[in-house]
């Protein structure tokens, strides 16, 4: 500290006793580490207190709902959120989105954990948050500090240079929002309604709950007309481009709605690699194919915050109406949360949300009274069968 004055030293340790703060400040830290979950409320405050006397700032690490309620009577003036349990060492990119929008006193946010480049730091910080906490990462590959600040810049832009299409860069946090409405007590999983193409499909949907709306820019027999998702931009749901690339990038119509905000985001679904997503179009998540273990296994090289699962078809990317099999779903919700697309339908949602608790259902041709229209009363008992699901 002596030596480079001008840079700002956090301790970053699992501090438990008054005396070790004195010791920081005699070190020469500007700030320490606060971890809520290995402090009680009483013992949290009394550290803080104790930094604030010292003159020093505390970054105040929080995980989960019990770590905000401890903070939320001292209203710490910087909140870190760290997206990996402790408890279990595993990581959820979306984890500290979701708490973030639960945080209600004004605060500088900082995302912990994860972080391993540039996709990650941009992100993070246009879902919301100021700062990037990165510990062991660059200790293995120092020149992610570079990547990690030049993803924290184009954030901060808004100009996102290394990818042609920018949508909506609040996607995940708006998402996460309505993830935690107070009305999801339940557990009601988000609902994407996907193969719109005609106004009145998506506004019913809309209606019902959806907090997704899908229009597919491929062949298809549910392709959608640039004009009928202009007309559904100012709905209250976000509104996803399914696409499957090429190597010259995303359909220039699909660019134009992204630009215009028609749409917020994209979902490639097609045979996009893990670095062919982030050049063609942000925000974005990859949806995968998956015939077995193995195919699950690869979606982990993807850098999207969430995977979609469907089901394999040798023919169509979707829309297919197949199922997975239920023992590759039971492995998909083990490795992360789960978002199911694939045969769903009102006959079995209920059964489905019951057993596998998805964060996210995907639903298209088993909504359909013909290829690309929604059949009202299916649509209805589909949003009431989750709905009954979670409530029992």
């Amino acid at each position: 500290k002596a030596r480079f004055p001008e840079c700002c030293v956090l301790r970053k340790d699992f501090l438990q006793e008054l005396d070790e703060v004195e010791v920081s400040y005699r070190a020469g830290a500007d700030l320490v580490l606060l971890i809520a979950a290995a402090l009680s409320a009483e013992e949290l405050s009394a550290l803080l207190g104790a930094v604030h006397a010292h003159g020093l700032e505390a970054l105040v690490e929080l995980h989960d709902r019990a770590d905000l309620e401890k903070a939320r009577p001292l209203a710490p003036r910087l909140v870190g959120i760290n997206s990996r349990d402790l408890r279990s060492f595993r990581v959820d990119p979306l984890a500290p989105v979701a708490l973030a929008t639960e945080i209600d006193w004004p605060c500088a946010l900082v995302y912990e954990s994860g972080i391993a480049g540039y996709e990650d730091a941009l992100f993070a910080v246009s879902s919301g948050f100021g700062g990037v906490l990165v510990g062991e990462a660059p200790m293995r590959r120092p020149e992610i500090v570079g990547e990690v600040l030049a993803g924290r810049a184009a954030a901060v832009a808004g100009e996102m240079h290394r990818s042609a299409c920018l949508g909506n860069p609040r996607f995940w946090a708006e998402l996460m929002a309505r993830r935690t409405r107070p009305e999801r007590e339940t557990g009601r999983p988000l609902v994407k309604i996907c193969g719109i193409t005609h106004p009145d499909d998506g506004r019913l949907a809309a209606e019902l709950g959806a907090d997704l709306l899908g229009f597919v820019f491929a062949e298809s027999p549910r392709r959608a007309d640039p004009r009928v998702v202009a007309e559904l931009g100012g709905l209250d749901c976000l509104k996803v481009a399914v696409v499957q690339a090429g190597p010259d990038g995303l359909d220039p119509e699909v660019c134009r709605l992204l630009r215009a905000g028609h749409l917020d985001a994209v979902q490639f679904h097609g045979d996009e690699g893990p670095e062919d997503c982030l050049p063609r179009g942000y925000p974005y998540y990859k949806a995968v194919r998956v015939r077995d273990s193995a195919s699950l296994e690869a979606a982990g090289a993807y850098r999207s915050p969430r995977i979609l699962i469907d089901a394999f078809d040798a023919e169509r990317a979707g829309g297919t109406g197949k199922r997975i099999r239920r023992e590759l779903v039971e492995e998909a919700a083990e490795r992360r949360p789960l978002w199911l697309a694939g045969g769903l339908k009102p006959e079995n949602i209920g059964e489905i949300v019951r057993r596998h608790r998805p964060e996210l259902v995907d639903a298209s041709s088993g909504l359909e009274s013909e290829p690309g229209r929604k059949d009202p009363a299916k649509l209805r008992r589909y949003m009431e069968e989750i709905q009954h699901a979670v409530t029992l």
